[in-house]
């Protein structure tokens, strides 16, 4: 096999995306061979804008074609479960955009199939291919922050208008989205949270539903996470705050690890923080401190190319993945904490997470939405059209 050959399922703005991408021959060991969408306009869209390549009308009908031997499913939330297992009972590689699904049942059905398979199993989270957040995971694997005593992740940089929040049908409902800011933009970094800090075991949430627009989902969250080990973290998001902060503040025995504008910069204690309480008689004292700034490359990394590059790696060389489909469901499990805590205004019990109780509620959300929004079409293609 020279190159990997991949069938994009949905050519909204994500398939669309990913389809400039491999047009730039930005990923060189996979072949963009066939798309589908089941709005008749989108595949209009699609023809125009790569006439070469077969478009479908289903997932379906593209995964019996004999096409492809690895999808990219780029849909609404709901849908990547069931379209990710259809693909592995047709004998395809599977990569899904993040999230990995709305409520935690499904996904987790979606890792048992995954499991039967012996294909491969990814997720677009293309944050991981970050220098500065692989850097950040090798200092705190090697030990060289000691102890994390407290996370401060302040996140409200993602502003979404109004106009967003109208340019789908499905967007921002509890209905066709299944959450806002959590199930939309802050999966990439819940997924880094766990990366590099592993799962917290308790969550204490409040969150704001429709505050800052016309939408019935919550579009300002702040979160409590708890650590067996004493370790805290707050983890605060919005998209209602403009131009916003994005800052990732970590307190540790050795110091201080601040992530900001894309640079890493480490405050290190000459000794651990732990040590000198021990030894220090003076009752101003604190330890000597240095400002250090980490190297690393900060140009945001291959992103969205570089999950693929490394997925079609894995198939023809056996590389290990980057971004493994079944840990989908560690991010997605904070994010329904998360909301149930704030449904529920109780702390959430995440290493025993209450699967059904969530989707009951979620049901109960959806029953009772009564939510209508205008619709407004916009641009997406290189034709011009909706």
């Amino acid at each position: 096999m020279d190159k990997v050959k991949l069938g994009i399922v949905g050519y909204g703005n994500m398939g669309f995306s990913h389809t400039e991408n491999f047009k730039k021959g930005l990923i060189p060991n996979m072949e963009l061979v066939a798309l589908c969408d089941i709005d008749e306009e989108r595949r209009v869209v699609a023809k125009n804008d790569c006439p070469d390549i077969p478009v479908f009308a289903t997932a379906e009908e593209m995964y019996a074609s004999g096409l492809c031997d690895t999808v990219l499913v780029a849909v609404p939330h709901y849908d990547h479960p069931k379209l990710i297992i259809k693909a592995f009972e047709h004998g395809l590689h599977a990569i899904t955009e993040k999230p990995a699904g709305v409520y935690t049942k499904q996904v987790k059905e979606m890792n048992d199939a995954a499991a039967k398979s012996d294909k491969l199993f990814g997720i677009m989270y293309n944050q991981r291919t970050n220098p500065v957040y692989q850097k950040l995971k090798a200092m705190i694997e090697d030990g060289q922050l000691g102890h994390i005593k407290r996370i401060t992740w302040i996140i409200t940089d993602w502003y979404r208008c109004q106009a967003y929040h109208n340019s789908s049908a499905w967007r921002s409902t509890w209905k066709d989205e299944g959450g806002g800011t959590l199930i939309n933009q802050n999966p990439h970094q819940l997924d880094l949270w766990q990366w590099l800090f592993g799962m917290p075991d308790r969550i204490f949430a409040k969150a704001s539903f429709g505050k800052y627009y016309d939408i019935e989902t919550e579009d300002d969250v702040m979160a409590f996470f708890e650590y067996d080990n004493g370790t805290t973290g707050e983890y605060i998001t919005a998209t209602g705050e403009a131009p916003g902060t994005n800052r990732l503040e970590i307190a540790c025995d050795m110091g201080k690890i601040v992530i900001e504008d894309n640079t890493l910069v480490f405050y290190r204690n000459v000794v651990s923080e732990r040590e000198f309480n021990k030894t220090n008689k003076e009752p101003f004292g604190r330890p000597e401190a240095w400002r250090c700034e980490i190297p690393a490359d900060f140009s945001g990394g291959e992103q969205h190319p570089g999950i693929l590059k490394n997925f079609a790696d894995a198939i023809m060389n056996g590389t290990e993945l980057l971004a493994p489909g079944e840990e989908g469901v560690k991010g997605l499990t904070i994010s329904n904490a998360i909301h149930l805590s704030a449904w529920t205004g109780e702390t959430v019990d995440v290493k025993n997470f209450p699967d059904d109780k969530f989707y009951e509620i979620l049901q109960e959300k959806i029953k009772n939405s009564t939510h209508t929004k205008t619709v407004e079409k916009v641009v997406v293609g290189t034709d011009g059209t909706y």
